[in-house]
């Protein structure tokens, strides 16, 4: 006897459809799966035995082969032990399925029959629909989950004896109500840090509002207590709302993560990721003997925020350039390659040298650092990592008179209505094309929404000439000059925008040695 039905697996990041095939032929009782699986799915042999027993079902004794295709795609996870024993049920004659190909199977078993969570069931039930799957049974405690995905018919159980009313009864839409999709307040940092909380800086704030508009990365530099790391926290709080799509594809993430805490609503806060700097580098960019998203991905369309940058090993930055180009990471392993979205903002703060006063001495804290270790201690970030940072920005120290400022201070929401003007003018700009933000600009959109007039041609030639520039430098320079020109309402990029724009690049020089930086 022969049966089949679908059932699903993560890989990495996105669903994969798994055909599980039953075959029930005479022989010593025993139970074989095929396929490529991983320990957590032979294990499954045991789970589904004692799962069927203990509902009532008679768990044939005959030689029972499940074979899960296609063969050569590596199986892991729990999600295929409800679509196992309901492929025996289905095979021995023991429950009914009409039309069994139609219906994705999806949820891990207990001994007594008992139907847990999985994680990743947003990512599966995407590919099934795009598969023209659009009947999905999976468990009660993912359901509002699921109902998230539209144009897909919920079914959903908690005990398998609930499989004997019918496979009909599974699908009443009354068993539930699927909330509606609502901003949910996962994410850091909390919704009360507010721009206006920072004293002075108008500068940095500046900077931070660009970044904001174009999703541009930044890094901060100065001594300590400047407000550093205080004004990127706050970054977020003025970064423009996820569409849709872009809720979807972090929500689905954190899915597969086994993050996603919340299961009532997408996940409409962009993340904020702040890894500690003993990170290591499968820590970043994803890793294991089965990859799983690094904080690169867990910080997709958010703010991944490295303090205190040099503090990180030189060999975990390094792996940053490829994912700040290409906006994704490839983790390749013997059986098969991992493709991780990582669109992000890269913010960074670090001071200007090991003790942190160099450029910045007063009369109870001097600088003792020698010429050599100021250049060792910065030498740690390489100049191509430095070149794919937009903004670089110094941050100087607070005089006591701008901190008891009665003034009122620029606050976010002021910031931030600038930031959604801007994202307005890029959405309407972009909306024939595959991008969203100037930082996405590149080959003939670079060249075709960046054009410059004589004179501003002129100031870039000479400052490429001066500060040694290199030719991606020169792109992001112009990108920054695009948001600038979009915060301003103006169409056409002027010299005021590309000086500004030049102002952020503190870091381009011809060497990195103390007495040209400053």
């Amino acid at each position: 006897m022969y049966g089949k039905v679908m059932s699903a697996c993560l890989h990495g990041v996105e669903g994969k459809l798994v055909e599980v095939e039953v075959d029930l032929s005479n022989g010593l009782p025993q139970m074989n799966i095929v396929g490529l699986p991983d320990s957590a799915v032979k294990e499954s042999i045991e789970r589904v035995r004692a799962a069927i027993k203990n509902c009532g079902y008679t768990f044939p004794l005959q030689r029972i082969t499940i074979n899960l295709a296609p063969a050569d795609v590596r199986k892991e996870g729990s999600a295929f032990d409800l679509a196992i024993a309901m492929g025996i049920l289905n095979t021995s004659g023991q429950l009914e399925l009409e039309f069994p190909e139609q219906i994705l199977i999806l949820g891990e078993l207990a001994l007594d029959g008992t139907v847990r969570a999985i994680p990743g069931v947003l990512s599966m039930i995407v590919s099934a629909r795009e598969q023209g799957i659009s009947r999905i049974l999976i468990p009660k405690l993912n359901v509002q989950e699921a109902a998230l995905i539209p144009d897909v018919e919920i079914g959903s159980l908690s005990h398998m004896n609930e499989l004997q009313t019918g496979i009909t009864e599974l699908f009443n839409p009354t068993k539930y109500l699927p909330s509606k999709s609502q901003p949910s307040n996962f994410s850091i940092p909390a919704s009360n840090d507010d721009f206006s909380d920072v004293h002075g800086q108008m500068q940095a704030k500046r900077a931070l509002m660009i970044c904001a508009a174009g999703m541009h990365n930044i890094l901060l530099l100065g001594p300590p207590g400047t407000g550093k790391t205080m004004l990127v926290k706050r970054l977020p709080s003025i970064l423009p709302s996820m569409s849709d799509q872009e809720a979807l594809e972090v929500t689905k993430i954190y899915s597969a993560s086994g993050k996603f805490a919340d299961r009532s609503s997408l996940i409409r806060e962009r993340p904020f990721r702040m890894p500690h700097h003993s990170v290591s580098a499968a820590g970043l960019v994803g890793g294991g003997s089965v990859p799983k998203p690094g904080e690169i991905s867990l910080a997709h369309r958010g703010v991944l925020f490295l303090d205190e940058l040099p503090e990180f090993s030189r060999n975990v930055l390094e792996v940053l350039r490829q994912p700040l180009e290409e906006r994704h990471v490839t983790i390749g392993r013997a059986r098969a390659s991992y493709r991780f979205p990582a669109n992000f903002i890269f913010a960074a703060s670090m001071n200007p040298c090991p003790c942190g006063y160099w450029g910045a001495e007063t009369a109870a804290h001097a600088c003792t650092c020698s010429t050599l270790k100021i250049e060792h201690y910065r030498s740690k970030i390489s100049g191509p990592l430095l070149d794919r940072i937009d903004l670089q920005i110094e941050v100087p120290r607070i005089e006591y008179g701008q901190i008891v400022e009665k003034t009122a201070q620029l606050s976010s929401k002021e910031i931030k209505a600038h930031v959604d003007r801007a994202r307005h003018i890029q959405l309407k700009r972009y909306q024939h094309s595959s991008i969203t933000f100037n930082s996405e600009l590149s080959g003939t959109l670079l060249k075709a929404h960046c054009q410059l007039s004589m004179e501003a041609e002129q100031l870039l030639q000479k400052s490429f000439e001066v500060l040694g520039l290199s030719v991606r430098a020169y792109d992001r320079i112009l990108k920054i000059a695009r948001t600038i020109a979009d915060l301003d309402g103006s169409q056409q990029l002027a010299i005021p925008h590309l000086a500004e724009a030049l102002q952020y690049r503190c870091l381009d020089k011809k060497t990195q040695s103390p007495s040209h930086i400053r």
